[in-house]
């Protein structure tokens, strides 16, 4: 892996355009594309595919389809591990989910984030003369036994523990210990960004 790529994978400032993460990312893309045409009967194919955009797996993966993953092989799935529709990871920082984990439909884990501030955050030329935006990400991790229910968002830096039930809708934004229920969007206003979040 090149430099950048190490920096993603730290959670460091990144540019999401280079060579090597264009790769990475057109490949998992593809094979996305690839797997949403397959049905539960195509099982020979769907195993090839899981192999090649989870190279971090267990056994007994399921995923219903349509998915959406950003690379894949920054994420590491656990034994027997179940998601319905519409199944996202955005992996720019590394994902781990445990053994015997389940996911209803629309269920988000995301760990890329973007600086507040435009200026930083919109595509501009960079010092080698590309066009390009700057990124970073946190990583996430969910433990053994969860359920997250429909709608669940993930977000970066979040680690829940083993044993916890998401319900439906909720954004989880904060760190969950083992064997808690977590429910709710508490979304609310927080506080207009400054320099201080440059």
């Amino acid at each position: 892996m090149d430099k950048n790529t190490e920096n993603m994978l730290a959670g460091n400032p990144y540019r999401p355009g280079t060579p090597e993460l264009n790769r990475f990312s057109y490949l998992a893309h593809r094979l996305c594309r690839d797997y949403n045409l397959t049905t539960d009967e195509d099982t020979v194919e769907r195993e090839m595919i899981i192999d090649r955009l989870f190279p971090q797996h267990d056994d007994g993966i399921y995923l219903q389809g349509p998915i959406h993953i950003d690379y894949g092989r920054f994420t590491k799935i656990g034994k027997n591990f179940y998601a319905n529709f519409n199944f996202t990871i955005l992996d720019t920082c590394p994902v781990t989910i445990g053994d015997n984990v389940m996911c209803g439909p629309n269920v988000s884990i995301i760990t890329a984030m973007h600086p507040l501030m435009y200026q930083q955050r919109n595509i501009r030329q960079q010092a080698d003369g590309q066009f390009d935006d700057v990124e970073y990400g946190k990583p996430v991790t969910i433990g053994d036994n969860c359920w997250l229910a429909s709608n669940v968002t993930v977000c970066p830096g979040v680690t829940i523990g083993n044993g916890c039930v998401i319900g439906a809708g909720t954004g989880v934004t904060k760190d969950i210990l083992d064997n808690y229920i977590d429910l709710g969007v508490p979304g609310k206003v927080i506080r207009p960004y400054t320099d201080h979040d440059r």
